[in-house]
């Protein structure tokens, strides 16, 4: 798992994801977004678009980070799932949990509609 962090403007995150988030990459994404929380980071957008596989640990790792976030007044939206994701987080009702958006940049406007 490749994990790439943007910083758009200042309260705003970005966080590209490429490859697996699994059991062996999970505990990374987790970290970063408990640290991107610390940084008091008002919109995260997770771009998913290049995931091409999720399991339990990658799930729990994104529920991990929006509690964190939140926590800290901050919201974590998702960018792009591909259908495999997708499929994972409607299956566990996630995918009423998160927002979920076709693209980065609708994400990010939507963090900027709900930021303080």
């Amino acid at each position: 798992m490749k994990i790439e962090i943007e910083r758009p403007k200042p309260g705003r995150v970005i966080v590209r994801l490429q490859g697996r988030l699994d059991a062996d990459t999970a505990p990374g994404l987790k970290e970063q977004l408990h640290e991107i929380a610390r940084t008091g980071a008002e919109s995260v957008v997770v771009d998913m678009q290049a995931v091409n596989f999720i399991d339990s640990s990658g799930l729990s790792a994104l529920v991990s980070g929006l509690k964190a976030l939140r926590q800290q007044g901050g919201a974590l939206n998702l960018s792009q799932p591909q259908t495999q994701a997708l499929t994972a987080l409607r299956l566990t009702m996630l995918d009423r949990v998160f927002p979920i958006f076709t693209s980065v940049e609708e994400a990010l406007s939507e963090g900027d509609l709900l930021a303080p």
